[in-house]
């Protein structure tokens, strides 16, 4: 039975290399093929790690990006709202000074405006608005709008002479530039 079992595997095993759903042309290829079939494997392998590597770090530098939007997002919210109110403030330190240079016996009308108008700085500076410092600092196009220019002493030159406007900073973000007279 033994010798009937063999011949029985034998005659399986020549059938299935024969039913083989490989075409004949790629049983009868020489084993070169399979190495040329190999380093494309390879090559293609290679390229889809590249690929991988790339797409890995196009994501990391995208949250990197989303955070660092969010963050300046979250510094700038009410920029705009900031801006309006710099206007306002504007108005504030016109008046004060106007009450300032009131007779003391008149400036007591005007305490409550003064208070308003210190709590409206304080409220300013606790979200981040900080006045630009100006006068007698150098004139820097980055900082100052030049309105007009007056002739001074030799020391004075390219220095800020007298602030129309102050400037102001958001976050330490310029939101507007001071108006200036400039020396010259």
């Amino acid at each position: 039975m033994n010798f009937m079992t063999e011949k029985t595997n034998q005659e399986s095993t020549a059938g299935n290399l024969e039913n083989n759903d490989m075409p004949e042309a790629e049983l009868n290829q020489p084993a070169s093929n399979s190495l040329a079939d190999a380093e494309k494997d390879r090559a293609e392998l290679i390229a889809m790690q590249d690929k991988y590597l790339r797409l890995a770090a196009d994501f990391e530098n995208f949250k990197r990006n989303a955070r660092r939007d969010r963050e300046e997002m979250r510094q700038t919210a009410g920029r705009e709202i900031v801006v309006d109110l710099l206007d306002v403030m504007d108005d504030c330190d016109r008046a004060e000074k106007q009450i300032l240079a009131l007779e003391a016996t008149e400036q007591k009308h005007f305490e409550g405006t003064l208070l308003v108008f210190n709590k409206l700085r304080r409220v300013l500076l606790q979200k981040g608005v900080k006045p630009l410092e100006c006068v007698d600092a150098d004139f820097d196009v980055e900082k100052h709008e030049a309105i007009m220019q007056v002739e001074t002493a030799e020391e004075k030159k390219g220095k800020v002479i007298e602030e129309l406007n102050k400037g102001y900073f958001l976050n330490d973000k310029l939101i507007r530039f001071a108006k200036v007279v400039v020396g010259k």
